[in-house]
């Protein structure tokens, strides 16, 4: 069970890591790199839902139309130039080795109240850990919010499950098959329902649970093992969230991370990240390391427009 929540730590970024492996949480008040990229991702929010407020468009527009506005935002976003540097500079303040700590693009996220929209573009999660999706052991996740947020719109951990085994459908999921099948532009199309693979737990108790409410320019740095979850939106406003992802290649080379608990998943996500001080991909013998042979399953890489959230 994750026992700390560390604020505002002043461990160095190999001492972070350490301790993130271990199940701790870490969380920051605001800091300018932080604040820039939230105040960036708000006007292109703004942009796309005006003349509309876009944490309450949903409640003047139909459900199809901001689906619609989403699924050109949210790719927009995420190949947006200035997102990766925003990532890159968020990284070095954070004291993290920019050639050593390699990221994946960023995700705007979007969790809509009252059961508005809850498939497809904007999914919500059900308790899971990223590395049932085919992330690393030693995957770490930052997530920050882009507009206000309180204990109605939060983000939930699930601290008890750290390292303890939960029964999930994770053994269908190959990454691979995921690249090729389940991305795209139909996505958006989702609406009422989600057909495709999610892992989940098949049974996972949802109490006792933590929500961690960052100011904007805040951030929340935890494992991708950690069990976490969307909170059920009753606060009358949409949430806009970022999140991306590191590996850091001496942990890879190293094999350190969080401890294997229930992961059935194949393929693996290691093609996905870029190095922090020249956008590189990790090499290709570390990559071979966590490859399982599945690749002719699928697509090793996605290469479309990132409409989807995983």
């Amino acid at each position: 069970m994750a026992s700390n929540v560390h604020v505002d730590s002043k461990l160095d970024d190999d001492a972070r890591r350490a301790s993130i492996y271990d199940g701790q949480l870490f969380v920051y008040s605001a800091r300018d790199s932080v604040r820039r990229f939230a105040l960036f991702a708000q006007e292109m929010i703004r942009e796309a839902f005006a003349p509309l407020d876009p944490e309450t468009a949903q409640f003047q527009m139909p459900v199809e139309r901001f689906a619609q506005i989403l699924a050109e935002l949210k790719p927009r976003f995420i190949h947006h130039p200035q997102s990766k540097v925003h990532v890159q500079e968020i990284l070095r303040d954070l004291g993290c080795d920019a050639e050593q700590t390699y990221f994946d693009v960023p995700r705007l996220r979007s969790s809509t109240s009252d059961n508005y929209l809850t498939s497809g573009i904007a999914y919500a999660w059900h308790p899971h850990r990223d590395t049932w999706y085919s992330a690393p052991q030693f995957q770490v996740n930052f997530w920050m919010p882009v507009f206000e947020i309180d204990t109605n719109n939060a983000m939930a951990f699930h601290p008890p499950y750290w390292g303890r085994g939960v029964e999930n459908s994770s053994a269908q999921y190959n990454y691979y098959r995921w690249n090729k099948i389940h991305r795209g532009p139909d996505v958006a199309k989702l609406l009422t329902e989600d057909p495709r693979p999610l892992p989940r737990a098949t049974s996972v108790e949802l109490e006792p649970q933590l929500r961690l409410l960052p100011a904007v320019g805040g951030m929340i740095i935890f494992s991708g093992a950690q069990m976490h979850s969307s909170v059920p939106n009753t606060s009358g406003r949409t949430r806009y969230s970022i999140d991306f992802r590191t590996v850091h290649s001496g942990d890879a080379k190293a094999r350190r991370g969080a401890p294997r608990s229930d992961e059935q998943c194949t393929g693996t996500t290691m093609r996905d990240y870029l190095r922090c001080g020249d956008l590189q991909r990790l090499p290709e013998a570390l990559i071979a390391m966590y490859d399982d042979g599945t690749v002719g399953e699928g697509a090793a890489l996605y290469e479309g427009n990132r409409q989807d959230s995983m």
